[in-house]
């Protein structure tokens, strides 16, 4: 076997994966699978000396069910979690290939594939949708059985997924006992935050049951800056030149609490699941504010230094429950849950003068939000022939979300937004109707195709008594295919042409103003610090995909993957700032609303890497190492370039990590290091926004009693 020189940057791993050396590992010595998947079949002598077969089966190894998925499947799974000790969801997330976290190192956020955000990626917890006001960070590492990225869309995991869809498969009951509790401490700018977390597996004839808890303590300081600088486009005269720095506190209590109860109905994989959740959060925040005013905007900034207190509780209960059963060749599930989240938000805002002790102003809001969800899923599943290399899904939809708000804003304590009253309702429901075929046409290739439609309908309330209605509907074909050249060999190619799409939120449809604080009413403000409202005309976006990915599976365990992408979008949804008449206000303001501003493109290559380092060098260490780095483009038709690329996309993303286990010692070391380059991007004629690169190191040890 050929040595083959490592590089510190994941690029030089996967572009090795696709030269010469990949020959060389493909015609190796196997060796051992670090994750073999468990045996089949075990025997056993009986006393009397009549030999006893007893089966056994297990869920195949990650590697092996990607590798088995005819639409291309990433799968992570509890190995790969519980590795380094991760105390949120979003810390495991972006390790993954072509997965992204927004916000500050350690504080994760809202997932994103391929560098796109605000709904262009599909979460779904069990292959549900992840309900209204619930958050991935809500989760814990120890709730979590496998996780699943899906790079193109399926019918039956819906099309609601133009950069891609995560899956988080809870833990499923299991029969073995299991009474674990974990203390975690982080430590972030001299804090600490302490984490208590149980699990508890154990059954009862029938009842299988796992119950997952968590309480932690957050405890956090941060700082932030923001520079700036306004002018006049027509001769560059300066409006505003501002420096503003904050100091924020912030500590709470949270609580998560979830369990699920499985009943076995009879012997043939007929079961009744149930599934309760809960998740509250109660924090307490304060902000320190400092402005350096060089040159301030007339009527707005008059103030130096600002003291902010917040208070935020929300309240998260959910039911679920799932019900299998065999019905004539195939089987029946229903799916289904009640859920409810709350909310309550309270702040108070006031502005200084330099070295003044009386307050210029004060700012009080209050808002409170009850969003209540249903939903409701029937699927039938058949092996078509007898077999099992052919498969038709066929399925139906139906969810419903209904919202109460509640908002009040007072200005030095008078009433602000007074003509769109304090409480507004609104709905939203949602159809789906699917089918799916999949099947294994020889050892060459596989073949997967499905259609899928989606309706959906919102109402609400807006001022003066209009009640907008926002009415759309959507076909999304989907065809997968997977081909292997040389089934022996373990190498395959994927192709994907899919139709995917985007529905705008409920909130970016149907909302009341947002007024920006900074700016005070009646005062005029700048595109830097617009009010926000909705904008019930609202369309959904499409978009037409390509995928085509290769694949080399290795032998002893490891793969090699490169997948090219391509996405054409139409009626793409963006914030757009512009000038409006508004009715709260006698001067005119700068207002945020989404709209649809055109057509867009988005391409990319993402590769991986996962082999042992004795594979790719003979004597080396069986050091575990994972890659992966993918590339991205983008252009938004319609905005002046250069850099007109999709919101919040960088141009690529990478991670490269090892794990070592010491021989004949049960300590394993590790660590990660995940890098996103800083970047520019044109949202319009006159707006640019810069984001800083993002470097975060991951280090670990493991010692297993």
């Amino acid at each position: 076997m050929s040595a083959v020189p490592l590089r510190c940057l994941p690029v030089a791993l996967a572009c090795a994966a696709f030269g010469a050396t990949a020959t060389a590992w493909a015609q190796g010595t196997p060796t051992p699978a670090s994750n073999p998947p468990a045996a089949p079949a075990a025997a056993a002598s009986s006393p009397a000396g009549s030999q006893r077969i007893e089966v056994t089966g297990g869920r195949g190894s990650d590697s092996e069910q990607r590798r088995q998925s005819t639409a291309a499947k990433i799968v992570i799974g509890r190995e790969e979690i519980e590795k380094f000790g991760d105390a949120t969801v979003g810390e495991v997330l972006r390790r993954l290939p072509g997965v992204t976290t927004p916000g500050a190192p350690g504080r994760g956020g809202a997932p994103r594939m391929r560098g796109l955000g605000g709904g262009f990626t599909q979460l779904l917890i069990d292959g549900q949708r992840v309900p209204p006001g619930f958050s991935l960070e809500s989760l814990s590492p120890e709730q979590i059985e496998r996780i699943e990225i899906l790079r193109a869309p399926t019918a039956e995991t819906g099309a609601r997924a133009i950069g891609g869809t995560i899956n988080i498969v809870t833990r499923e009951g299991f029969r073995r006992r299991l009474n674990d509790l974990r203390l975690g401490l982080s430590v972030e700018n001299d804090r600490v935050t302490p984490g208590l977390f149980w699990t508890r597996n154990d059954s009862a004839g029938d009842l299988t049951y796992n119950v997952v808890g968590a309480l932690f303590r957050p405890d956090r300081a941060s700082s932030s800056r923001t520079d700036t600088l306004a002018t006049r486009r027509a001769d560059g005269t300066v409006l505003r030149d501002t420096t503003e720095t904050v100091q924020s506190d912030d500590r709470g209590t949270g609580v998560r609490l979830n369990g699920r109860l499985q009943w076995r109905l009879g012997e043939g994989g007929d079961s009744l699941v149930l599934m309760p959740s809960l998740f509250h959060n109660d924090f307490e925040g304060q902000r320190r504010i400092v402005q350096d005013r060089r040159v301030a905007l007339a009527g707005a900034d008059d103030y130096d230094r600002a003291t902010v207190d917040t208070v935020n509780r929300s309240t998260a209960l959910r039911l679920g429950t799932q019900w299998r059963q065999r019905l004539g060749p195939g089987r029946i599930e229903l799916q289904g849950g009640v859920g409810e989240f709350r909310s309550l938000s309270r702040s108070h805002r006031e502005e200084y003068a330099s070295g003044g002790a009386a307050a210029l102003r004060t700012v009080d809001d209050r808002g409170e939000v009850s969003d209540r969800s249903a939903n409701l899923t029937l699927k039938y599943t058949s092996l078509v022939g007898g077999g099992t290399e052919h498969s038709l899904v066929t399925g139906f939809e139906v969810e419903a979300l209904q919202r109460s708000e509640s908002r009040s804003t007072l200005q030095d304590g008078q009433p602000l937004l007074t003509e769109f009253g304090d409480n507004l309702q609104a709905s939203s429901t949602r159809l789906a109707a699917y089918a799916q075929d999949e099947w294994s046409l020889d050892k060459h290739w596989a073949f997967h195709a499905g259609l899928r439609w989606e309706g959906i309908t919102t109402r609400g309330e807006a001022a003066e008594g209009v009640t907008p209605r926002n009415e759309s509907s959507v076909w999304t074909p989907l065809v997968h295919l997977l081909w292997k050249p040389d089934p022996a060999k373990r190498d395959q190619v994927r192709l994907s042409l899919t139709r995917s799409y985007r529905a705008p939120a409920l909130g970016t449809l149907i909302a009341r103003p947002s007024l920006n604080l900074r700016d005070p009413v009646p005062g005029p403000n700048t595109p830097t610090t617009p009010d926000s409202a909705g904008n019930p005309e609202l369309k959904p976006e499409l978009a037409r995909g390509l995928d085509l990915a290769f694949e080399r599976y290795l032998d002893g365990g490891g793969v090699l993957s490169a997948n090219l992408f391509h996405r054409q979008i139409q009626n793409l949804m963006r914030r757009v700032i512009a000038l409006e008449t508004v009715s709260w206000a006698p001067v005119p303001r700068y207002v945020a609303r989404q709209q649809n501003i055109g057509d867009a493109t988005t391409q990319g290559l993402e590769l991986e890497a996962k082999f042992r380092l004795d594979q790719a060098i003979a004597g080396a260490p069986p050091v575990e190492i994972k890659s992966n780095l993918s590339l991205y483009r983008s252009r938004v038709s319609g905005v002046p370039g250069p850099d007109n690329r999709l919101d919040s996309q960088a141009k690529a993303t990478a991670n490269l990590g090892a794990d070592y286990r010491f021989r004949g010692t049960p300590l394993t070391l590790g660590g990660n290091v995940n890098w996103v380059p800083g970047y520019r991007t044109q949202l319009s004629d006159d707006q640019v926004v810069t984001v800083s690169r993002k470097t975060v190191f991951d280090a670990y040890a493991l010692w297993t009693f």
